[in-house]
């Protein structure tokens, strides 16, 4: 009983928060140049969390790399270590490359 009594509140807490979209009107032109915007900034954001999600997968390899190499010969972990921030830091440059495209484009 009380999931069948959860539910139900959730399928009104759903339909009350529907409501308003169904009660404004307006015109078609209106309604498609904002359908427009709305597309493009899902878009956008779509773009930017794949470039993110790159970028994040990246810096790990980067840094699991990075340890790695310490561990086997820690008398070049100064050198290792100066090539990894160089390649975060570049990484790093294109997500946010990707982000100020984002702000461009949207």
């Amino acid at each position: 009983m009380k999931k069948i009594t959860l539910l139900l509140f959730t399928l009104l807490g759903i339909f009350l928060t529907a409501v308003p979209v169904l009660a404004q009107g307006g015109d078609a032109a209106t309604a498609a140049a904002n359908s427009a915007v709305g597309v493009k900034a899902i878009a956008a954001g779509v773009g930017f969390a794949i470039a993110v999600f790159g970028g994040a997968l990246g810096q790990s390899r980067i840094g699991a790399a990075a340890c790695e190499g310490a561990a086997r010969n820690p008398g070049a972990a100064a050198k290792i270590q100066t090539m990894m921030i160089l390649g975060l830091a570049l990484i790093e440059s294109l997500v946010l490359f990707a982000l100020v495209i984002v702000f461009i484009k949207t």
